[in-house]
Order: C-alpha cells, then sequence, then structure tokens
C-alpha cells in the first residue's frame, strides 16, 4: 500500500515552545508511526529559508507588530516548488495567517484537499490590536470564515471551539479531535522524586513547602495577573508560586510580582525546555490556571498526567478534563481560588487521590488515539466528495 505524504503548514515550529508546536510535533510523530510521510513547511525564525531533513524553513520577515514574536513566511518559489515535487497527497493547515497562503498556493497546484486545525481563539487576542471586543468578536467570525471556507474540512480539539465556528456560520465539515499527548514522558523513573529535588533546588523553594506551578506563554491572554494577585491574597506563607515560560508579558508580571508582599514566594523559572517539562511538573504540587482563552490546555493534561491536581479559571474548554471533586477543581472568583488551593495544601490524602484520579484523566488523552483519529479524518476527506471537486480544481487549472 503506497504511504500517504502530508504536508503541515504552521506559523509556529520548533525552537519555539507553545501549545500549537507541541500539538504539531506531537502529529508529525503519530503520522510517522503509522507509516506516513510527513513534511512541515514553517517560517524561518532567523529569516533565511532553508530545508533541515522533512522541515522546511521558509524564508521569513518579522511580524512582532501583529504578535509578539510572530513570523510571516515568504512564498519563495523555489522552496514551494520543492514541497510540489514532492507531491503530497493532502496538506494539513495549522495556522490561519502566512503558513496558509503557503498551503493554499500547493494545494491549488496539486489539486489536493486541505484539513485545517483551528487552534486559536481570535476573539480572546483582539488586545493586541483593538480594544473593543465586541468589534474584535465580529472581525473574528469574518476572518474565520473567510479562512475556512478555503478549507475541505476543520478539526477543533474542543466542543467548546466547535461551538464558536458554528456561531460564527463556518459551513464545513467540523471534527473534534482532542490533541493527544506522550503520557510516557511523564512516567520519570522513581516517581521523579530525584527531578523534584533538583528542581526545587534550583528555584530555591524550600523544604515542605506546597508548590502551585503555572506553565505556559508569558502573555496577556493568559490572564497571569490574576494569578499572581490571588495568590498574594491567600496569604499562605507555606505555599510558593511558580511561574514557568516566557513571553511579551514577563517584565510587567516580575514588577507585579515585585509589589505584592508574597514576593519572596513567587518564583520566575524562565524558558522551559521541551525535555525539562516532565521534572518541572513533578516538582510541583497543583497546577494553576487562570486563562479562559485556551482552545484545550495542552498544559492541563500534561500536568495530569504527571498526578497533579489542577485548579483553573472555569472554562468551556476544560469540561471532561478537569472534574470538580475528582482531579481539581474550577473556580470563578477569588475566594474559590483560595479555597481550593488551600484544601488540596493542607489534605495530603486528598491530594494523593486526586493525583490518582488526574492520572486515569491523562491516559485517556493518549497520543496514539490521536494519530489514528486525525489518519482516518484524512481518508473520510480524500474519499468523500473531495475527489468531484479535485477534478474541477485540475480542469480549471488548465484553462
Amino acid at each position: 500500500m503506497k504511504k500517504r505524504k502530508i504536508l503541515i503548514t504552521t506559523d509556529w515550529y520548533e525552537p519555539t515552545i507553545n501549545g500549537v508546536v507541541t500539538s504539531v510535533v506531537t502529529l508529525k510523530e503519530q503520522l510517522k508511526k503509522l507509516g506516513c510521510e510527513v513534511c512541515i513547511a514553517t517560517p524561518s525564525p532567523d529569516g533565511r529559508g532553508r530545508r533541515t531533513g522533512d522541515v522546511f524553513y521558509l524564508p521569513s520577515v518579522s511580524a512582532s507588530r501583529i504578535y509578539p514574536g510572530a513570523r510571516a513566511s515568504l512564498l519563495s518559489g523555489a522552496y514551494v516548488s520543492q514541497l510540489i515535487s514532492w507531491g503530497p497527497d493532502l496538506i494539513h493547515s495549522q495556522c490561519e495567517f502566512s503558513s496558509f497562503l503557503t498551503a493554499k498556493r500547493i494545494a491549488g497546484a496539486l489539486g489536493i484537499p486541505i484539513v485545517h486545525t483551528y487552534h486559536t481563539v481570535y476573539e480572546d487576542y483582539t488586545h493586541y490590536f483593538s480594544a473593543g471586543r465586541p468589534w474584535g468578536k465580529r472581525a473574528a467570525a469574518l476572518f474565520s470564515r473567510f479562512v475556512l471556507e478555503r478549507t475541505d474540512r476543520v478539526i477543533v480539539p474542543t466542543k467548546k471551539v466547535e461551538r464558536l465556528l458554528l456561531e460564527y456560520g463556518v459551513d464545513r465539515p467540523i471534527e473534534v479531535i482532542p490533541t493527544g499527548i506522550r503520557t510516557e514522558r511523564f512516567a520519570l523513573p522513581g516517581g521523579g522524586q530525584e527531578e523534584r529535588r533538583r528542581i526545587r533546588e534550583s528555584l530555591g523553594i524550600k523544604k515542605g513547602r506546597t508548590v502551585l506551578l503555572a506553565l505556559g506563554r508569558l502573555a496577556k491572554e493568559k490572564n497571569l495577573e490574576e494569578l499572581i494577585l490571588f495568590f498574594d491574597a491567600m496569604d499562605e506563607p507555606e505555599t510558593e508560586l511558580v511561574i514557568a515560560g516566557d513571553g511579551p508579558e514577563r517584565e510587567a508580571l516580575t514588577a507585579l510580582a515585585g509589589r505584592q508582599k508574597s514576593r519572596e514566594r513567587i518564583h520566575f523559572a524562565g524558558r522551559i525546555p521541551f525535555e525539562e517539562t516532565p521534572a518541572l511538573y513533578h516538582a510541583a504540587d497543583l497546577f494553576v490556571c487562570a486563562s479562559q482563552s485556551e482552545t484545550q490546555g495542552i498544559t492541563y493534561l500534561e500536568a495530569l498526567s504527571c498526578g497533579l491536581p489542577v485548579v483553573c479559571r472555569k472554562d468551556a474548554c476544560v469540561e471532561g478534563i478537569v472534574r470538580d471533586g475528582q482531579n481539581g477543581y474550577t473556580y470563578e472568583s477569588q475566594e474559590e481560588f483560595a479555597a481550593f488551593c488551600r484544601l488540596l495544601a493542607a489534605d495530603g490524602e486528598r491530594r494523593r487521590r486526586f493525583g490518582a484520579s488526574a492520572l486515569e484523566t491523562g491516559r485517556k488523552f493518549d497520543a496514539g488515539h490521536f494519530g489514528e483519529q486525525v489518519l482516518q479524518a484524512y481518508g473520510r476527506t480524500l474519499c468523500g466528495a473531495f475527489p468531484a471537486k479535485r477534478a474541477l480544481r485540475m480542469a480549471r487549472s488548465e484553462l
């Protein structure tokens, strides 16, 4: 049987660390395990085009005025021609900006379908270009429809995103496929106790303290200001807050933390290498998150896979993942945040019970199942109504 060739286009890729990159890397690995040939097309982080193995780093320019750290790929004829010559059977686009233009150009040249994963709730990011949320919501709906009507199938990680796209009026076939995680990464030797000791010592955590961990990009939409203020208001001397990650808000968040009475117990761990994240989770006792901009929140699943109970803002993206009173709690107020954190910090037996339930939840989102579901979606796209559309596209290209 002929191997399927899949081209994944994305605006974000390694060495950047975020949810999109994690999803793309996981998908690439699983598709290869399932016998597919996979190539990645992404903007070069330094602007210079090159090919490194199965990754095409396209020539790019800075797009930081749109989003901090973003880059826009240029439609370089040489690299696009190489990808066309490689002859993918299907393109799986992961972002809606410059890499999507690359996907459209190659799909048009070959008459092949585009499956698109919608990762980002853009109305939660309108502070980067507009102060008006109602206007931002309308713009997000228009933009999303404009992009997605040019695809053949849409994959979303949660029912939350499916409902949002239906509200926007998107009429493409939509499938809910949660991003999987490599749960085996988080099963460390000895239960991670050595790594726990090492990380805590490196951060200056005092023995016997309860550690709350927040991990992710330090950006405005992640609502980390709330975590700092809520943690300070708890006024619990035996707890410590570790904020791991980097991003455009790091300086402002560091300054905010420095003004709190609990500033000696708030630690900024900086950007954590991918291979170190399991050790960081094992060094903590609770995972905390105040974001409501997540489409799925891979960090929730990673924390649960390490046996960490989760205390997070109530949001549709955690439905079926964070189960109140079983593997964590969802809060809606400062008082609830403090009460749930205190309860889990003070009751070691409850914390262990929640941790066992967390591990069970993590196993349900295994990466292998994720890859199989996506591959099946490809099959439905290639074998459904698309062949007639492909013939029409090819006929038009010959006119």
